[in-house]
This record gives structure tokens, sequence and C-alpha cells, in this order.
């Protein structure tokens, strides 16, 4: 991959910098179990609750549709009534660092961007929790911006996300790399905006093209200071 001349370099959270622990379906079984309902297939949901989000074709981060989802992910195992009843503590529950994890090559790699002087800011489909959560996880102080889906009003792929980031960065597009772990989402919305877009795609290394990268400490070697000629 040819290296990319940068300003500031742009993040997905879900699945690039941080990632459900242990599962999706583990964290809601156990809230479950702590309204009473034991002994759940923490499988079974995990399944449901991707194949919940795949259903919707605009899924828009608000709480209804967090709820819609928690009860498409019990489907055959709960009645809609006790999802409703445990939503609450579920929704608050992801806005704690305790179900997340950061990935081990998250750290290092914005450790050494930071210290080459590249601006860094983060561009997410989620909700008001997000940052919170980054305090929590002590990554917010790498990131001049975060970017929220649920505020701008657009989803990635749109266009509009990212050129929210651009303003709160107040650089051309050029300028700018987004990392992401999602073609469809973070590489094709990044391309639509006009910023250069990296792949990660931590599994299937084989399987990687030329725009991809398998590591995020692998952006240290593929990226230029824009500022220096």
């Amino acid at each position: 991959m040819e290296t990319i001349r940068a300003q500031a370099v742009t993040f997905d959270v879900v699945g690039t910098l941080i990632q459900p622990w242990p599962s999706v379906g583990a964290v809601y079984a156990e809230v479950a179990e702590s309204h009473g309902f034991s002994g759940l297939d923490t499988e079974r949901i995990e399944k449901q609750f991707h194949q919940a989000l795949a259903e919707k074709a605009e899924f828009q981060h608000t709480k209804e549709g967090w709820l819609g989802t928690v009860k498409g992910s019990f489907r055959g195992l709960l009645p809609e009534a006790a999802c409703a009843a445990f939503f609450p503590s579920l929704y608050e529950r992801f806005g704690k660092a305790d179900v997340w994890r950061i990935y081990e090559d998250v750290l290092p790699a914005l450790d050494q961007l930071a210290e080459r002087g590249f601006r860094l800011a983060a561009v997410s489909n989620w909700d008001a929790r997000l940052r919170p959560l980054l305090r929590e996880l002590s990554l917010m102080p790498f990131f001049e911006s975060v970017s929220i889906s649920s505020e701008v009003g657009f989803l990635k792929p749109s266009a509009v996300l990212f050129e929210h980031a651009l303003r709160m960065l107040g650089l051309p597009a050029n300028t700018v790399v987004h990392v992401g772990d999602s073609a469809s989402e973070d590489v094709a919305g990044a391309k639509s905006a006009g910023l250069a877009a990296v792949l990660l795609q931590r599994t299937g290394k084989n399987n990687r093209g030329s725009g991809s990268i398998s590591q995020l400490t692998d952006l240290s070697t593929l990226l230029a200071e824009g500022w220096q000629s």
C-alpha cells in the first residue's frame, strides 16, 4: 500500500478501537439473569442480536431502536414485556467500560501517531453514551473531536458524518485519512467525502487487499506527515 500523506486520522470505534466483552450475547444473558431469567442460550442471543441489527436498513441508535434490537435478540426466549422491563439496565450497562475491551494494538498506535503530531478524531455510528464511555476507557484524551451519528443525524456511509468531522478539525478532506473495519461504512463513506481510507482487517490476513492493514500499529509506517514538505 502506498504511503499516505495526512495531517489527521479519524477512527471508527466499535470493531476498530474497542469490542464488547466477553460478547454482546454474554452481557445480555447476564443482565437478564440479574432480573430473574436464567439459563439462556448466550450463543443464540448473540446470533439473534446480529440478525436484529441486519433487519434494520438504517439503525438510528435511538433508545427505541435499541429496545427493538434487544427484543429481537431474545426472540423465542423471553416475552417482549420482560425485555422492556430490564432494557434500561441493559442500555446503561453498555455505556460502562467493564463490558468493553480495547484492542491490544490501539494504545500503541494512538501513542505513535500522537507523538508524531497527527491530529486524531473519532467518527462513529453511535449515541450519546459514546463520549462518557471513551472517557472511562481513557481514550478520550487522544481525540480532538468525536462525531456521532445520532447527533449529526446521518449514519456512515453518508458523507455528511465525515464532513462534520472535517469541520470539527478545520481541515480539507485531502489531508485526512479514516480508519475502520467496515468496507461498506468506513471505506466507502470516507471516500465519498473525499478522505483517504484504510480498511482494518485483523482476521483473514491472507485475504487482505492493498488498501487494508491487519493491525493499527501498521499505520505508523503507512502514514507520512502531511504538514512537512
